[in-house]
């Protein structure tokens, strides 16, 4: 049996890069997987490549009528979430100064204002059964000061402390729901090399421990999704758990 065998497991932003590993990894462990994306061909392709009954669905996390259509639709269809990981994010290359103020609210809507409903509309759904786990992608940027990101680095923070205050509520209302946020560092993802200016033009990412300053591989990121998203973490609830290869925690 797979450790999230039997859940069904809706993954935004599913149709490459970090969303594309969670989507592989959740589906190889026994979950059937709704894979959303913007783009529907995207989330399609990458359905019919995990398969286990896996679904594509079209999702604008930035809108609040596609999110209710959405859970609509997977409780219509497998009448359960077990599982939700709001991943699904942009970057833009701008510090404060650059950044417009349309620029900013662009940003935010995907990765502050899509957090928000996909954890607001996830929860009546998987309270419905037996509770679910949420994870909600965030990143080093919430963490450290990253001048380049400032619109990025503003919705990821947003997306730190949604989470917690989702796991305090879900708690004190007597939800078995539990709601973590994941901390990336660099990942060689199509996102991070569009950033970087090499878009279509990856890095390859050797075996074993990496050396400090080296991108980690989305299924880094990905083990630590399927580990949020089974039993296992049952007892963890608010985390924010980096997958960064320490630069969080190094004094220079």
């Amino acid at each position: 049996m797979g450790r999230v065998a039997g859940k069904v497991a809706l993954v935004t932003g599913g149709g490459s890069g970090l969303g594309a590993a969670d989507c592989a990894v959740l589906a190889r462990e026994g979950a059937c997987v709704v894979v959303t994306d913007v783009k529907l061909d995207t989330a399609q392709k990458v359905a019919d490549q995990i398969g286990n009954g896996a679904v594509a669905m079209a999702l604008d996390v930035a809108s609040e009528e596609a999110w209710i259509d959405t859970m609509k639709a997977i409780d219509e269809t497998f009448g359960r979430l077990d599982i939700l990981v709001n991943n699904a994010g942009v970057v833009l290359s701008a510090d404060v100064e650059e950044t417009t103020l349309e620029q900013y609210r662009w940003v935010n809507s995907i990765m502050s204002d899509g957090v928000f409903l996909g954890c607001k509309h996830a929860i009546p759904l998987m309270n419905k059964n037996d509770g679910g786990s949420i994870i909600n992608m965030s990143s080093t940027g919430a963490l450290l000061g990253y001048p380049i990101f400032f619109a990025y680095s503003a919705a990821k923070g947003a997306v730190r402390s949604m989470t917690k205050s989702v796991a305090v509520m879900c708690q004190e209302k007597g939800y078995k729901i539990r709601c973590n946020s994941v901390h990336p560092g660099s990942i060689e993802t199509p996102m991070v090399q569009q950033a970087e200016g090499r878009a279509g033009k990856p890095n390859v990412i050797p075996s074993g421990v990496l050396k400090p300053g080296m991108a980690g591989a989305p299924e880094d990121v990905a083990a630590m999704v399927l580990f949020l998203a089974s039993d296992e973490s049952r007892f963890i609830t608010g985390a924010e758990m980096n997958v960064d290869n320490g630069v969080t925690i190094r004094p220079f």
